[in-house]
């Protein structure tokens, strides 16, 4: 009967082995895995000199596998404290009553089973809570009953008869059943969720995931292309006759071209990237636990975040107050002020009619000041730490201690004092005038509690004691029979007290909906000695004849910069939720006050409390979080559901939190954000903590990620643009039948080194300066395609021609070279002693490290020209010079520095199979290498003049055309477009559609309906518009009459 039960049963983790074999998945790290065994092989059987380095190739990529599988198993372990950080909520021993033992027994908590009656006091075992709603959210005490609780779908919050799991006891102690132990209590459902959700893939990895896939079928088809190609050379003379040898031989080749096409130092890239972003965001008071979130923080949509100590300051603040001024008959009026500063820091101004006041004028304040000061047992301490000051005792009571330092009633001279001294210096003048004799506590009958004081000062007897009454405004009010009126006591008539109670409605039921004390002394009360203070029935008795003297309204006011915080993710075009277990009036009215609401915005539809959220339909849900902006009286299951929902309108969700109950959604949503000073188990399941608990900087880390993102997508096309180059080396040559450009252990080198340095050093690139009045990208954007695709190929290409060029030159043309035609060196397999085509040519020429050393010198110098390019997505290095990142400078010289080192320094030509170059050979390779610069700066200004940088080539030159053609009547008619329609389209069709030119080959102008319809059409999902250009255009047409018209469509092209 106790399986399940424990408190601290927990499902075991995966073994070390397991999480091991997980790393590699990934489809990359099997292709190299597969690249390195089939390396290790043919160096098996590798002779002569080369036996020994053809072993490097294979070394290098597993030691690049075994340190991505280390990275990957320390992450994976680290996750799982999210599970073991709930132990710190539960108790190790329980007091138990059972019938086989007299009395109470001491038992671990994970032996209580269903039916034990249990005595709790402290931290509750099992299924004990009582205040702190650490499962509920609202860290606040809550007073406990017996009484049946009638509804029987009341929300935790509500079940005030019932004791919870892994919270504390503020005071008092408590005998209770137990009814669930283990995974049945509501921490244990909490920890259930939290098991039970599945980590989502960030944006960034599931693109990176699509590129694997793409690439590896690329590679494969390209591969065995080469292969296949090749065959007719298998038995070149070579290759010793062999067929065997040369299938080997090509073979290699092909593993040579898979190992050029995969960016294995992609990953070790990113990581560094994220890393060194996430010391940026670190010093803006955001701490990242997982690196793969500061991407996604990019594409943030919607920020789901909770209300007490995230919007608000999570410490309760006195901002109004009232007195009476006069009674007159049935006529009265109030002094009423306002408070300003909301923390608990002893420092503000009392107002009135927006004037500063001294409250020590004020007889009625005076007295109001002395009965937070007594009537309270908290007070205030100077964290010296954290520089800040901090409650010690209830909320409620430290905003009243607050209030007494504020008011100063007795002038006190603060201003030589220390921080320390500071925190309760003016309750200390007030409780040295009067003594606290004993304390009546709050109870629920009465909704009150007081205090019994007499008088410090020599020869007052028990004649000048007084009562000092704190409490509920309708019960403290129901037993009052007389008002102060600044030193005199008038009777509380009926017009009076509603007078009273008026005020305090509207502040109750207002904007701020503050939270109301009433203030009530009585001046004489019967003698303590005859108080029965063991029966606290009788409390109610004492507190009888009444005088009230004040109100003060509270609230846990919102943070000064969360309003302008919000204005920004607005702008932004990020939706923010608040989602609190408070009641709906107050939620709503935080809303406002921070500006998720306009003041007199109608919020229907638009918040919703957790019941009214379970009545409506599974589509009605959906549908109001879509609208939503406020969820309150919320319990644990219902932020996870809203998560669910809004991931499935594809939103990209940030929960914050910083409670037990925000655990699963922080892990549910694709980034969580905990609060510095929320729970172990928020902070573990989080991706991200605040260490200043401020909303603000959420905003920051959000423009942190989209500029790290924007960083990254230029590094990862610098790296693509290098592997294009290297994939069309290998391929030329093998196509060609030219000697080999490119070694693996080369390609290695400059994959992992020579670029990573540089694409390390782009992570630095400055953000654009409006990268927050943008929208948040769409996370299915791809990393590259359209307009860019066909930029980036078109600078590898180049780097694979002036490579292959590069190495041909050397054979072909230099003074050192052996000077052999073209044919000959296309032929080179083919060369012996024997055959007259090779007549006076030393075979073994072609065999030479000279050519490799001009190929990768020409392909690391190509690199480092095309890093200066990527300063930029599209400016000019005129306009934005490389000096810019200066870290990309120094990246730069360090590369070129290894570069120099391999060439150089022994034994490293040896190992990378190099030779040094002469500086007759370093002028050739400048020569070749500068172009880059020059097509890319061109390829640039078509991005800024005619294709607005982002614009796809498909978006930009296809779309254009096939949205003319559905715009209907006027341009093209019902039929499909010619070759002379497609030419007349605009080049820049993303101008506003009004003010597009004439077509190029007619004078007639665009059609007046054209502007509309084609507009609502560029509207279209894109995801329709393959299906419809199919049916409407030919495309290969369109494209191939598109490229022979390009001068047609702009003068610089």
């Amino acid at each position: 009967h106790r399986r399940c039960l424990s408190l601290c049963v927990f499902l075991l983790g995966k073994s070390l082995w397991e999480l091991v074999l997980e790393q590699f998945e990934d489809l990359l790290v099997r292709i190299l895995l597969m690249a390195a065994f089939l390396s290790f092989i043919l160096a098996w059987f590798e002779e002569g000199e080369e036996s020994m380095t053809a072993f490097v190739e294979p070394i290098v990529i597993i030691m690049i596998l075994i340190a991505n599988a280390v990275v990957g198993v320390w992450q994976e372990r680290n996750a799982e404290s999210a599970i073991e950080a709930l132990k710190e909520y539960e108790p190790e021993m329980g007091k138990v009553i059972r019938a086989d033992r007299s009395g109470v027994q001491r038992i671990r908590a994970r032996d209580i089973v269903p039916g034990d009656i249990v005595e709790v006091a402290g931290r509750a075992p099992s299924p004990i809570h009582l205040p702190a709603l650490v499962s509920a959210g609202e860290s606040m005490s809550v007073i406990k009953h017996a009484d049946p609780i009638p509804d029987l779908r009341a929300v935790n919050q509500d079940k005030k008869n019932m004791l919870f799991s892994g919270t504390n006891i503020a005071a008092g102690k408590a005998v209770g059943v137990v009814i669930a132990t283990g995974v049945y209590t509501e921490i244990g459902k909490i920890r259930n969720q939290m098991v039970e959700t599945e980590p989502e893939k960030t944006p960034l990895q599931q693109k990176l995931d699509e590129f694997s896939q793409q690439l590896s079928k690329v590679i494969f088809l390209v591969c065995i292309a080469v292969w296949v190609i090749n065959i007719s050379h298998f038995s070149d003379p070579v290759h010793g006759g062999s067929w065997f040898r040369g299938a080997i031989y090509y073979f290699k080749t092909s593993v040579a071209l898979a190992v050029a096409a995969i960016p294995e130092g992609l990953p070790a890239v990113i990581t560094t990237c994220l890393a060194l972003g996430t010391r940026r965001m670190a010093k803006k008071n955001a701490i990242v636990r997982s690196l793969p979130s500061v991407e996604t923080l990019g594409c943030t949509s919607v920020i789901c975040s909770d209300k007490t100590g995230t919007l608000t300051t999570n410490q309760m603040s006195v901002c109004r107050m009232f007195i009476m001024e006069k009674v007159e008959g049935t006529q009265c009026s109030l002094h009423e002020f306002s408070i300003t500063g909301s923390t608990y820091a002893p420092e503000g101004q009392i107002l009135k009619d927006e004037q500063p006041v001294r409250c020590g004028q004020y007889d009625g304040l005076v007295e109001l000041a002395t009965i937070c000061a007594l009537c309270n047992d908290s007070s205030l301490d100077y964290n010296e730490s954290k520089k800040v000051y901090e409650k010690v005792g209830e909320a409620t009571e430290t905003a009243l201690t607050c209030l007494v330092e504020k008011m100063n009633v007795f002038d006190t001279d603060t201003s030589k004092l220390s921080k320390v001294e500071r925190a309760n210096a003016c309750n200390s003048v007030i409780k040295q005038l009067m003594r606290k004799e004993c304390t009546l506590e709050f109870s629920r009958d009465r909704k009150s509690m007081s205090v019994y004081c007499t008088p410090t000062s020599p020869g007052h007897n028990s004649a000048g004691s007084k009562m000092f009454v704190k409490g509920a405004p309708e019960s403290v009010i129901e037993r009052c029979t007389h008002v102060r009126v600044g030193t005199a006591r008038v009777p509380l008539t009926a017009p009076v007290r509603e007078k009273i109670l008026s005020r305090i409605r509207d502040w109750g039921m207002g904007i701020d909906t503050l939270r109301c004390l009433a203030l009530a002394t009585h001046d004489s009360p019967v003698r303590r000695e005859t108080m029965q203070l063991h029966d606290s029935a009788a409390f109610v008795h004492y507190e009888t004849n009444l005088t009230f003297v004040g109100c003060v309204g509270m609230l846990d006011p919102p943070r000064k910069e969360v309003t302008s915080s919000i204005e920004m993710c607005r702008k932004a075009g990020i939706r923010v939720i608040m989602i609190t277990g408070d009641n709906k009036g107050t939620a709503v009215a935080i809303c406002r006050r921070i500006g998720i609401f306009s003041e007199n915005e109608d919020v229907a539809g638009k918040a919703y409390t957790g019941r009214e959220f379970d009545e409506l339909s599974p589509e009605a849900q959906r549908q109001a979080c879509r609208d939503a902006r406020c969820f309150a009286r919320v319990e644990p299951a219902h932020k996870s559901r809203i998560v669910e929902y809004l991931q499935s309108f594809n939103e990209i969700t940030a929960m914050t939190g910083d409670g037990v109950n925000d655990a699963p959604a922080l892990k549910k949503a694709e980034i969580g954000i905990a609060m510095g000073s929320g729970t172990a188990v928020a902070k573990s399941a989080a991706e991200m903590v605040l260490s200043d608990d401020n909303f603000s900087t959420i905003v920051s880390a959000v423009e942190e990620g989209r500029a790290i993102y924007n960083n990254m997508k230029q590094f990862i096309r610098y790296l693509i643009s290098s592997n294009v180059g290297e994939v069309v080396c290998i391929f030329l040559t093998a196509i060609l039948g030219l000697p080999e450009a490119l070694i693996p252990v080369q390609l290695l080198w400059v994959n992992l080194v020579t670029d990573g340095l540089p694409a390390t050093a782009l992570g630095f690139n400055p953000p654009d300066l409006d990268i927050m009045d943008k929208l948040p990208r769409n996370p299915k954007e791809p990393l590259i395609s359209g307009w860019l695709f066909f930029r980036y190929l078109a600078i590898g290409v180049y780097v694979g021609l002036a490579t292959v060029g590069a190495a041909t030159w050397w054979f072909l043309y230099d003074a050192e070279g052996p000077q052999v035609s073209f044919h000959q060196l296309r032929n080179f397999m083919r060369c012996t002693e024997d055959n007259p085509i090779f007549e006076g040519v030393d075979c073994e020429i072609f065999e030479s490290r000279y050519p490799t050393t001009m190929a990768l010198s020409v392909l690391v110098t190509i690199e480092m020209c095309n890093a200066l390019n990527s300063v930029s997505e599209n400016q000019s290095l005129l306009r934005m010079p490389p000096w810019l990142n200066i870290w990309l400078l120094g990246a730069i010289v360090m590369s070129m520095a290894l570069h120099f080192f391999i060439l150089y320094v022994k034994p490293m030509p040896l190992i990378f199979q190099v030779t040094p170059l002469s500086w007759p050979q370093w002028v050739v390779v400048l020569k070749i290498s500068l172009p880059v610069i020059l097509l890319d700066e061109g390829l640039k200004y078509l991005s800024r003049n005619h294709l607005d940088g982002e614009q796809g080539l498909h978006g930009a030159w296809l779309l254009a055309p096939w949205c003319f053609a559905w715009a209907g009547d006027g341009l093209v008619g019902a039929s499909p477009m010619s070759p002379a329609d497609v030419v007349s389209v605009p080049a820049r069709p993303c101008a506003p559609l009004s003010q597009l030119p004439k077509r190029a080959f007619s004078s007639d102008p665009l059609p007046p309906q054209l502007p509309r319809q084609a507009e609502q059409l560029m509207l279209r999902s894109a995801g329709n518009a393959p299906r419809e250009l199919e049916q409407q255009i030919n495309l290969p047409c369109v494209f191939i009459q598109l490229l022979l018209n390009l001068g047609e469509l702009d003068p610089f092209l």
